[in-house]
């Protein structure tokens, strides 16, 4: 090889790892930028799970009530607006009244409990602490909290929106990320899409049955004991209940607490109420909605809950379960099947996938 041949043989080599850098970085740089959105990617996802509750409510009604399929998704979307808001004019008041009342006596409660613990009062500990906070700093931190609820609020409203576009055109925004990738890819990723997506419409259904069934048993139960502001107790142990394994924990900690202020028996009977809900909830209402479950093993998905609130936060420990059904539905479709070649059901995957896997 002469000279010249040398020469642009070195250059060629040169290009390719100039080109191998640049898309390294790139790489880098994208990765990147998706760390620094991951609050809006997290807020989009709770969108998507929105979307995929106003579906299946739409497709109820067409299939019970014979609504249009073009008016069945508009109808859906009132029906649950009206229902919330017929629940805030009946028991607004009430709630609000007794969810104050919580806040009120939470700090009263933990004092008492501390106290039976022999730690002392926490509360005059929590009073001195705040008389020697300057007004500036002490304003400033209610500016924030304040600012935090409001964020949010509008998180919240941000996702209700959005969920209702995506759900009024869902083949747009998923057909727009099918074809990000390369064309002999598009029909994997649409199956990958669409076995996630029933699996996170399974999965959803039987979580809204448990909150609704663990919202009204402990409101129930918490009546029946005595506790003060039964039915706010009820609710935060209800909507808690969406975060599995650490949801119920946090959910009856109120509940606890303030029993703890009212007597040492209601304390214990409020632990035995909990465990007893508990139980019922494994043993009885998730076998009746044994269909709408995806079977994910408990260990995962305590870690997938555990790394989310790690890495983003409160949106990560909301979100953490449902990212890790998608990643366990991704995980045994791409690479366990396709890739291992090994023989695996996909939870959300229809039976007519299943019978063709099966037969190839």
């Amino acid at each position: 090889m002469d000279d010249r041949g040398r020469s642009r043989l070195g250059i060629m080599r040169d290009a390719e790892f100039i080109r191998k850098i640049l898309i390294a970085l790139g790489l880098g740089l994208f990765a990147l930028l998706l760390w620094q959105l991951s609050d809006v990617l997290l807020l989009a996802f709770g969108a998507i799970l929105v979307a995929l509750l106003l579906h299946a409510a739409s497709e109820a009604l067409e299939r019970y009530l014979r609504v249009p399929s073009r008016w069945s998704l508009t109808v859906a979307t009132l029906l649950i607006f009206v229902a919330l808001l017929a629940m805030m004019a009946l028991f607004g008041t009430q709630v609000r009244a007794q969810f104050s009342n919580v806040v009120e006596r939470l700090p009263f409660a933990v004092d008492n409990f501390a106290k039976n613990l022999g730690l002392g009062s926490v509360s005059d500990d929590l009073s001195e602490m705040m008389n020697n906070a300057s007004s500036g700093s002490m304003a400033a931190r209610l500016a924030g909290v304040g600012g935090a609820i409001l964020d949010g609020l509008a998180d919240f409203i941000l996702v209700v929106i959005a969920g209702i576009y995506i759900a009024a055109a869902p083949r747009v925004y998923r057909q727009g990320f099918v074809k990000l990738f390369p064309i002999r890819h598009h029909e994997r990723v649409e199956d990958s899409l669409h076995a996630s997506g029933q699996a996170l419409r399974l999965w959803l259904t039987s979580q809204l049955i448990a909150m609704a069934c663990v919202a009204v048993l402990s409101t129930i139960a918490y009546w029946l004991i005595g506790l003060p502001s039964a039915l706010a107790l009820g609710l935060i142990a209800g909507l808690a209940d969406f975060i599995p394994f650490l949801g119920p924990i946090l959910g009856a900690l109120p509940a606890v607490l303030i029993a703890f202020s009212v007597s040492g028996e209601a304390a214990l009977w409020t632990v035995l109420a909990m465990l007893a809900i508990q139980q019922i909830e494994g043993n009885v209402i998730f076998p009746l909605v044994a269909r709408s479950m995806i079977s994910i093993p408990p260990a995962l998905a305590l870690f997938a809950i555990l790394i989310g609130s790690v890495l983003f936060g409160t949106l990560g420990l909301i979100f953490g379960f449902p990212l890790a059904v998608v990643t366990y539905v991704l995980v045994k479709k791409l690479y366990v099947r396709e890739t291992l070649g090994e023989h695996t059901d996909v939870p959300g995957e229809d039976e007519s996938s299943k019978s063709q896997e099966t037969s190839s």
